[in-house]
């Protein structure tokens, strides 16, 4: 099911990558959209543009923002972004190292065209779009 943009500056941000990274950023975005809809908690996504690139935030304040895009500084790859003080880039280095790639402690990079591990992406992006979620909840400890 491919989700319907919300925004015309999203479509065409879209419509201005180079069709390879347009393909690979299309699929990282309606995972993100099958991500959400598979969180009810999350709530709904609204999709914009923050410093010019596509972004996702729950409407309902439960996660941080994920944002993507493809530069031509790096012709070869793509982005999924997440807020650097989050330390969720931190924790997803620690738990899937050996299957994906990092930028520092802000971006998950792919190449252009590979296959995008889906699995271990909507663990991902699941933590970003409940990020707020697991900061309320009481702690186990007794």
């Amino acid at each position: 099911m491919k989700t319907p943009f919300q925004s015309p500056a999203v479509s065409e941000k879209f419509t201005s990558y180079p069709p390879a990274a347009r393909r690979s950023l299309l699929e990282l975005r309606e995972l993100v959209f099958e991500t959400a809809r598979s969180l009810p908690e999350v709530g709904e996504i609204e999709e914009t543009l923050k410093w010019g690139e596509p972004a996702y935030l729950t409407r309902n304040g439960a996660g941080s923002t994920i944002r993507m895009d493809w530069k031509p500084k790096s012709p070869d790859q793509c982005a999924l972004y997440f807020h650097c003080r989050t330390g969720l880039v931190e924790r997803f280095r620690d738990s899937f190292s050996g299957v994906l790639s990092f930028e520092k402690n802000r971006a998950i990079v792919f190449p252009i065209g590979s296959d995008v591990p889906k699995g271990v992406l909507r663990e991902c992006i699941a933590a970003s779009l409940t990020y707020h979620l697991g900061k309320r909840r009481p702690s186990s400890r007794a």
